[in-house]
């Protein structure tokens, strides 16, 4: 299996995140990528899927991912049925993290316990 085929789920998880400025090359048997991520979350998203596919220290791949928008952890679409907390779930592991998100989005949201599909809410770095 070549390195480039054993990481391919790192290259579709990056053209899915939507990662610009992407570049993708293989020499001596090290896959070399580089790319620009919209949020810290979803860079964070592709190291965790390198290290799944390669271990914690891989040495069959480098990677140069950067951060377009560090100013906030990421930024979140509503979908049918989610909560604060469960949002504060997914991005912290911490239900209670709810007040955080909540505190970050007072222009858009006027209660915590109503959100709306569709609403993009940002997930601040706590």
């Amino acid at each position: 299996m070549s390195v480039k085929a054993k990481y391919q789920e790192v290259l579709n998880l990056g053209e899915q995140l939507g990662i610009k400025n992407g570049d993708v090359s293989e020499d001596n048997g090290v896959l070399k990528i580089k790319g620009e991520a919209g949020t810290p979350y979803e860079k964070n998203l592709l190291w965790d899927k390198i290290k799944q596919l390669g271990g914690e220290s891989p040495s069959d791949i480098k990677a140069n991912i950067t951060v377009e928008d560090s100013s906030v952890y990421a930024r979140h679409t509503v979908k049918s049925g989610e909560s604060l907390s469960k949002i504060a779930k997914q991005y912290y592991g911490d239900p209670m993290k709810y007040k955080q998100i909540f505190s970050a989005n007072t222009g858009v949201l006027t209660n915590p316990d109503v959100i709306h599909p569709d609403q993009v809410l940002v997930i601040p770095n706590i």
